[in-house]
């Protein structure tokens, strides 16, 4: 074994995913020491593009929108150039045999064929509903106050298809807590929604870049190297008298603070002595495991893409249609498992590709050829009940959790919490 050495930093850093990536890159801003330590062999965790026949894919987050935290670190970085913006932003969901635009204006939800006139004024009413409670899931939720056609029709279909989830499995507390603060603030769920579709939707739009999402925490990366170091898994996190000590194979970084970044059952196993208790609860989690099967197809639709209504008989949980979304060549991806159907991710490749195929063309008219088959078998935030076991994560002094499961999932959310981390961080050291 290499002769280990003791270097002496004041943040330390574990994975070089798009949230500690981000956090490095505020870190240096607010002049703090700090160290990434990443095991694989390049950065950006779950977010991957690349090519395969020349076609650019995703295996990751699809898009992400330019919010503010996101548009200061394209500034930052000097990605302006590289940066395209979604062509039409329509949505459908695959409801009793067709596609149906999603509204999100209220010229859209007038002339939306998703919804009967009756549908519709169910939504009117939601005001007079009770305000939502913590424990009941979602999908209650959601027919309690917006009726059942709404829920069936539109709601379901687009929040258990982000997710990959079912919402009569996702408590509120966990699913929609932003909904929850929303709905106190303003007496009503249908205020606010009025007030975004008024403005057309989401103030953000759409992005990616000429090479794809990972180009963001590559560029990152590449801003950062001599203070990121990849193929360097930490093997454990210790206590000592002055901070803590983050072990690797090759050498061992002292910092005086810690902050995790990494997927629930490796940061359990990575605090497994230092918080026991914690580590155990992070073990509980469930995610959603997902197939992304990318089709190269023909098609003159415009728009994101899709989801399905649950009762359609279809394995797809949503289609991106990267094609229209990117001008990339004709290229959609199939999402396929999720809570829905987990164990449909372990067949062959033959037979996904052959599902999404099959499906894609019922749906779209169009045949599809497979490009590629990948798997996230730890996809997507479940937020189920087994996120209850959050209550039982406590961190010691000094250690700090910015993840997925501690905040808000996607790429944005994530950037946003390093900024804030980052600002407290330098306000301590």
């Amino acid at each position: 074994m290499p002769e280990r050495s003791l270097r002496p930093m004041t943040v330390g850093i574990v994975g070089a995913g798009i949230t500690g990536l981000a956090l490095a890159h505020h870190l240096d801003k607010g002049e703090v020491e700090y160290v990434v330590l990443e095991a694989d062999d390049e950065p950006g965790g779950v977010i991957r593009s690349g090519r395969v026949n020349g076609y650019l894919l995703e295996w990751g987050p699809q898009r992400l929108r330019r919010t503010n935290p996101v548009d200061e670190l394209i500034t930052d970085l000097g990605l302006d150039d590289e940066v395209i913006e979604a062509g039409d932003t329509k949505l459908f969901v695959y409801a009793n045999g067709a596609l149906r635009r999603a509204p999100f204006s209220i010229e859209e939800f007038g002339h939306t064929d998703l919804l009967s006139w009756r549908g519709k004024l169910d939504v009117l009413k939601e005001p007079q509903t009770a305000p939502a409670e913590p424990d009941e899931t979602a999908a209650k939720l959601f027919t309690r106050k917006f009726g059942e056609e709404v829920y069936e029709n539109l709601l379901g279909p687009l929040f258990g298809g982000t997710y990959g989830s079912e919402p009569e499995r996702m408590p509120v507390e966990h699913a929609l807590s932003g909904v929850m603060k929303l709905e106190q603030k303003y007496g009503s769920l249908l205020e606010p929604a009025l007030k975004r579709a008024m403005a057309g939707g989401t103030s953000a739009p759409a992005i990616s870049f000429e090479e794809g999402v990972q180009t963001l925490p590559e560029t990152l990366y590449d801003a950062h190297a001599e203070n990121v170091r990849l193929e360097t898994p930490v093997t454990e996190v210790r206590e000592t008298e002055d901070g803590y000590v983050l072990e690797t194979d090759a050498e061992e970084f002292a910092v005086n603070e810690v902050v995790v970044t990494t997927p629930a059952a490796v940061s359990a196993d990575l605090l497994a002595t230092l918080a026991p208790t914690a580590a155990s609860a992070l073990e509980r989690l469930n995610y959603n495991p997902l197939a992304l099967v990318h089709l190269r197809a023909d098609c003159d639709r415009d728009g994101f893409g899709y989801q399905v209504r649950n009762d359609e008989g279809l394995d797809t949980l949503g289609v991106s249609w990267n094609a229209s979304m990117f001008g990339r060549d004709g290229v959609y991806t199939v999402f396929l498992g999720g809570m829905r159907n987990p164990e449909l991710v372990e067949e062959d490749d033959e037979t996904l590709g052959s599902i999404a195929a099959t499906e894609f063309e019922k749906v779209m008219d169009a045949e599809a050829d497979v490009l590629n088959v990948a798997r996230l078998r730890r996809g997507f935030p479940a937020y189920d009940t087994s996120w209850d076991a959050l209550d039982e994560v406590r961190m010691p002094e000094g250690v700090h959790l910015a993840t997925n499961y501690t905040a808000r999932m996607g790429v944005p959310s994530r950037i946003r919490e390093a900024r804030q981390l980052a600002e407290s961080l330098a306000n301590r050291a």
